[in-house]
């Protein structure tokens, strides 16, 4: 984390927000997979990136050392290239409460809402239908999610990298 005056710092937060610069879409969609809420300043200034972080109460992702040396703004600055690197920094900079996996829409960041299967069955193919108990609906984009190969695919990543996951967090292949 990089404070005010340049110095870096740990961040002890209950509940964070991030907005992550054009740079660092991967990371994005992976925090918004994690259940962070992770906006995305894809095509801002970085002055109306600085605005909306304060008014937002946002920690900046980025790899722009020009911007990181901004005073008043909480800033990650990340020099890792992979997935894995950019995780492993994220954790050294701020304190993260437990991630809440697959919470929020990885498109859009709004929180999804449980669906039930009577409700989620002409949104889904009929096969997904017949073999998962558990759908969710993203409010804004309208996307359906359940616990696909994906998931497995990401839980497996995370446990790879040594990701911290919740106690009740199934193995993979079983979800």
């Amino acid at each position: 984390m990089v404070a005010e005056g340049g110095q870096p710092t740990k961040q002890s937060v209950f509940v964070v927000k991030f907005l992550a610069d054009a740079m660092l879409g991967r990371l994005m969609t992976w925090l918004r997979l994690l259940g962070y809420d992770t906006a995305w300043a894809d095509d801002l200034a970085d002055s109306q990136i600085a605005r909306l972080a304060r008014s937002e109460g946002r920690i900046v992702l980025t790899r722009d050392t020009q911007f990181a040396r901004r005073k008043g703004l909480p800033i990650v600055l990340f020099h890792e290239q992979t997935l894995a690197g950019e995780l492993q920094e994220l954790r050294q900079s701020v304190t993260l409460p437990p991630a809440d996996l697959f919470s929020r829409c990885p498109v859009c960041n709004a929180t999804l809402q449980l669906l039930t299967r009577e409700t989620a069955k002409p949104l889904v193919p009929p096969y997904v239908w017949q073999t998962q108990t558990t759908f969710r609906r993203c409010p804004h984009c309208g996307r359906v999610y359940w616990a696909g190969t994906h998931r497995q695919h990401v839980l497996a990543f995370l446990r790879e990298i040594g990701w911290p996951l919740a106690k009740n967090t199934p193995p993979v292949g079983t979800d």
